[in-house]
């Protein structure tokens, strides 16, 4: 018998610079409720999903910067959220940005968590693969200052049990690096969650414009494919304060199929009946990784060629010159 969750996946619409947590999270709640009655299980919201992504502006005001971000999840603007998850009976996942002074310092972070239909965290994720740059550049259309005000994450990729299955999380440039899901398809991940903040305009290289899209797409499938998992992809769409970003909100099963797909760039749901067990046929043949990954011939492979520079505990290196 195969083991099946709904997921929802809640696309949001812009975001105004100047709309509140509380407006914000009505909508978020109106989603939810539009889920549960659609059958989900649970629902799934974007990156950053309780504000305007407030990377794309700079500022020094350290003040401004923090009004940002959470100090606590459940704080007093989300709780409503976990309490009418707790009513509905309904989980969810949740993209926003995490003020931390746990260290003895304050700490930023971009984060996502995972909560059960009784309202309670059941893990989080802090971004790892942050894009941009830290420096000002007025002379840009927007900028990218996620390595400005986040820190790489510090707590791995990790998987839960929850809903039924294993589940997962990444944030938006993560699903561009392969490893990111390996770590997770090793843990046996079932599903995947990853909210995502994309512009359609990359102004490092607008040649790549016309291709966001497929990109999006692309790593998501490929990645579902490759780790026999479920990859629900959420995006904050449409043009937010003069910043277009895509849509394309996503649910993808692990034959790297789209399930369901949003036509909007506003808040739009969709909802998949995903069966977990899809995978099995994956992780048992194709991509069984103890009879057919050979991960000791990347190494080997490695030193001989030259090519590149391996290093224990850390990312290999491209040495100065190789082709």
């Amino acid at each position: 018998m195969s083991r099946t969750v709904t997921i929802a996946a809640a696309q949001l619409g812009p975001i105004r610079r100047a709309e509140n947590r509380a407006s914000v999270v009505k909508r978020l709640i109106a989603l939810m409720r539009e889920a549960r009655s659609m059958g989900a299980d649970v629902v799934a919201y974007p990156e950053a999903a309780l504000t305007a992504f407030f990377p794309h502006w700079w500022t020094e005001d350290e003040a401004e910067v923090d009004a940002w971000f959470e100090r606590e999840m459940p704080g007093a603007d989300t709780l409503p959220l976990f309490d009418e998850a707790r009513r509905l009976g309904i989980g969810f996942h949740l993209g926003y940005c995490e003020l931390d002074q746990s260290a003895g310092r304050k700490r930023r972070f971009n984060s996502a968590v995972l909560v059960g239909s009784d309202g309670a965290i059941i893990g989080k994720y802090r971004k790892i693969h942050l894009p941009g740059h830290a420096e000002h550049r007025p002379e840009t259309p927007f900028q990218n200052l996620e390595k400005r005000y986040f820190e790489v994450g510090d707590l791995g990729f990790g998987a839960w049990r929850a809903y039924g299955g294993v589940a997962g999380m990444m944030i938006c440039n993560d699903w561009r690096w392969p490893e990111a899901y390996r770590v997770l398809g090793l843990q046996g991940v079932e599903m995947v969650f990853c909210g995502y903040n994309t512009p359609v305009h990359h102004p490092a290289a607008p040649d790549h414009d016309r291709l966001g899209q497929f990109h999006n797409e692309l790593c998501m499938q490929s990645g579902a494919y490759q780790n026999s998992t479920w990859v629900i992809g959420v995006a904050k769409a449409g043009v937010e304060e003069g910043v277009d970003m895509i849509g394309g909100s996503a649910i993808i099963a692990p034959t790297g199929e789209i399930v369901a797909r949003c036509s909007s760039n506003d808040d739009e749901l969709i909802v998949a009946r995903c069966d977990l067990d899809l995978g099995r046929s994956y992780r048992e043949t194709t991509f069984d990784f103890a009879k057919h990954r050979r991960v000791e011939h990347y190494r080997m492979i490695v030193e001989r060629t030259g090519a590149i520079e391996p290093a224990d505990e850390a990312p290999v290196r491209r040495k100065q010159g190789a082709r």
